[in-house]
């Protein structure tokens, strides 16, 4: 939702109100790129079934990457050995985003400090904006056209239920990319919370 501030329009907040995105928890992440290009590769078969339709049977799919699409992957996966408190729990790249679940883990952190605008560090905003920039730089540096969609996308997640169905989710992305297409409206909705 748009609201106004001085007269200018402005995007509403996409965090979680009072929440401290500092704390522990797990938080399911998506990034996307400038535009929904497809910067990170193409989503390919691994394996063509021989069934006559291909509803009936799973197709395994996956990402062949390009240069870029391989260091947000490695990046990713790297987010620990900047941060010590986060481990990478499930991760998937496709040609325009990146879904992932991180785990932060601060087992001496006592204090709760809500999420607030400005200047922030040792918490999800600061994570994911050296994720992005660590990408970012890459390119610069050799040359490859890319860009970030401004914003992320997090979820806070609350219960097993919900961590099993996102984890879900993120592993069947590149079969149901594979399946349907890119899906604009089901991309950040993973079903049966």
């Amino acid at each position: 939702m748009e609201d106004q501030f001085r007269n200018k329009y402005r995007i509403s907040p996409a965090r979680l109100a009072n929440w401290d995105y500092g704390s522990d928890g797990m938080y399911f992440i998506t990034m996307c790129t400038k535009e929904r290009m497809g910067y990170f590769g193409e989503i390919e078969p691994d394996d063509i079934p021989h069934a006559q339709n291909l509803s009936e049977t799973r197709c395994i799919a996956s990402l062949r990457m390009t240069e870029i699409g391989k260091i947000a992957h490695d990046n990713f996966e790297k987010i620990p050995l900047f941060h010590p408190y986060v481990e990478v729990d499930e991760l998937v790249v496709m040609p325009d985003h990146v879904h992932g679940i991180l785990l932060i883990n601060k087992p001496h952190k006592i204090s709760w400090e809500i999420n607030k605008f400005g200047s922030q560090s040792k918490n999800l905003a600061s994570i994911i904006r050296g994720y992005k920039s660590s990408v970012t730089t890459f390119a610069s540096i050799n040359h490859i056209e890319f860009l970030w969609q401004p914003r992320y996308y997090d979820r806070v997640i609350r219960s097993e239920k919900e961590y099993l169905n996102i984890k879900g989710y993120i592993k069947e992305n590149p079969d149901q990319w594979y399946r349907n297409g890119s899906d604009f409206d089901n991309l950040f909705k993973p079903q049966h919370y």
